[in-house]
């Protein structure tokens, strides 16, 4: 979604056995560039849903978000000012299921590895090494500090919490 101007996003590291998942975008902005799953927040839509729909769209899984590593303010290589919302998450359902379309490949990579990846293969360098730098040192934030959103109807239930 954008805003005034400014491209809402969303992120998210899925962990597991002491690795995450990165993979390798196919968009004309970021053509070959690794990025954690992520995706513009929709119009209306909450941040946690939109979270988790991100992942389910470009990787297969369905996972629980277990914290935060922040917010990140900044200016894309595309030129765009992002306001971006970065997870984290673990697996609680699905398969690896790359979407084509945009995606081109994924990996599983090391925490301990994130700062040895090359700068001009990430996407956006700066933000992802912020966020590997919080990850490496696990510097993470509860998800409590996102309230649901004022317009999700009464009783409904986030899909993963």
């Amino acid at each position: 979604m954008t805003q005034n101007g400014i491209v809402l996003v969303v992120s998210v590291s899925i962990i597991q056995d002491n690795e995450v998942l990165i993979i390798k975008e196919n968009k004309p902005s970021a053509i070959h560039k690794w990025n954690f799953p992520s995706g513009r927040i929709e119009h209306t839509e909450d941040i946690l849903d939109a979270a988790y729909r991100e992942v389910k769209e470009e990787t297969g899984y369905e996972v629980k978000l277990t914290g935060t590593t922040g917010i990140y303010n900044f200016i894309s290589s595309a030129n765009y000012q992002v306001i971006l919302f970065h997870f984290i998450g673990e697996i609680i359902g699905g398969s690896l299921q790359i979407e084509e379309e945009e995606i081109i490949d994924s990996k599983w990579i090391p925490l301990s590895e994130l700062m040895n990846l090359d700068g001009k293969e990430l996407r956006d360098e700066g933000v992802m090494r912020q966020i590997s730098d919080r990850l490496i040192n696990q510097k993470f934030h509860s998800i409590n500090i996102f309230n649901e959103q004022l317009t999700t109807p009464p009783g409904s239930i986030h899909i993963g919490i």
